[in-house]
């Protein structure tokens, strides 16, 4: 049997090294037995190891889109096994009958579109180690969600912020307010180092957001007293890293707030992490009136991205149509 590709199960960059320091042949054999057998496992291995060694973001890939990427890996691989595919030579149509699958089965627009890019991401994989010339999802069609996303999941309401700002202990209000006030992703917020925060000049380094883009955040007098009393009760531990929050898991930080959340009496309004950066995105917009602005603030490149992260008023417009001639 050939030896799994599973096998490479050490740090990321470990498991590029394994498999890219192969010989060329070596690689291209290892990826046409993965894709004979229809292993999920080595294919998945296969594609971490291109994304890890041959993409820009490479071994800083967040975990959640390294998450996606693996279970539409697996989705894919599955599909190709019940229908009979050869994974290395799809025939023309097979995989527009995969995306109509996976609509057909009623998943949002947008979780076929992951699916999607996952799959075009297995196929530079293989292309990468040699298998095969195939691009199959090149000019595949994806369904286009009409809904906002801002409409699908709106920010939160201040009157949720609050209540589960009062009720939370002092790491759950950091947490909370490097969300709600400081427009951060989840894996930023996590991610924070007292380091990071200068208190006196009021600003928040992002040392590294997404693609790895490092901004400076403005921190609010509600986060600054948050960040104050924290500061006041920590005990440095060994191996601490200098971290903001004792807890660094994604799923950690999920089931903190959803309990806080519960304790309030509004677990239904609990739409996870967010919900929370729309908040702050809203607000900023509110008051000054530019989406350049917000985009910076936010971290985003294309102003067009902050534009479905701001809910505009119902009534934004009147008072400029009152005074039309």
């Amino acid at each position: 049997m050939t030896q799994s590709i599973q096998a490479f199960t050490s740090d990321r960059l470990a498991q590029a090294r394994a498999l890219a320091g192969l010989t060329d042949e070596a690689l291209r054999v290892r990826a046409i037995t993965a894709a004979r057998d229809k292993s999920a496992g080595d294919l998945w291995a296969l594609t971490l190891a291109y994304l890890s060694s041959d993409t820009s973001a490479g071994v800083k890939l967040s975990v959640h889109t390294l998450r996606a990427y693996r279970k539409g890996v697996e989705v894919l691989v599955e599909h190709a096994g019940a229908n009979a595919w050869n994974l290395l030579h799809p025939g023309r149509r097979e995989p527009s009958l995969f995306v109509a699958s996976l609509t057909a089965s009623g998943l949002k627009p947008a979780t076929v579109q992951a699916r999607v890019a996952a799959a075009g991401a297995l196929y530079r994989a293989l292309r990468w180690a040699g298998a095969t010339d195939a691009d199959p999802f090149a000019d595949v069609k994806r369904p286009k969600d009409r809904t906002k996303g801002v409409v699908k999941n709106p920010p939160y309401r201040a009157d949720f912020v609050q209540a589960m700002l009062a009720e939370a202990d002092v790491q759950e209000q950091v947490l909370l307010l490097l969300l709600t006030h400081a427009g951060l992703r989840i894996a930023e917020a996590l991610a924070v180092e007292w380091e990071h925060v200068d208190l006196g000049r009021r600003r928040l380094l992002v040392a590294h957001g997404k693609g790895d883009k490092a901004r400076i955040v403005p921190l609010s007098a509600r986060l600054r007293e948050a960040l104050s009393a924290l500061q006041d009760g920590r005990v440095a531990a060994p191996g601490s890293g200098g971290r903001l929050l004792s807890f660094r898991a994604y799923s950690t930080a999920y089931e903190r707030l959803q309990r806080l959340a519960l304790r309030c009496g509004m677990a239904q309004e609990f739409r996870g992490f967010h919900a929370g950066r729309k908040y702050a995105g809203t607000q900023l917009y509110a008051a000054v009136k530019d989406f350049t602005r917000v985009a910076g603030f936010l971290g985003h490149e294309q102003v067009d991205t902050t534009r479905r992260y701001v809910e505009l008023p119902e009534d934004d417009l009147d008072d400029v149509v009152e005074g039309f001639r």
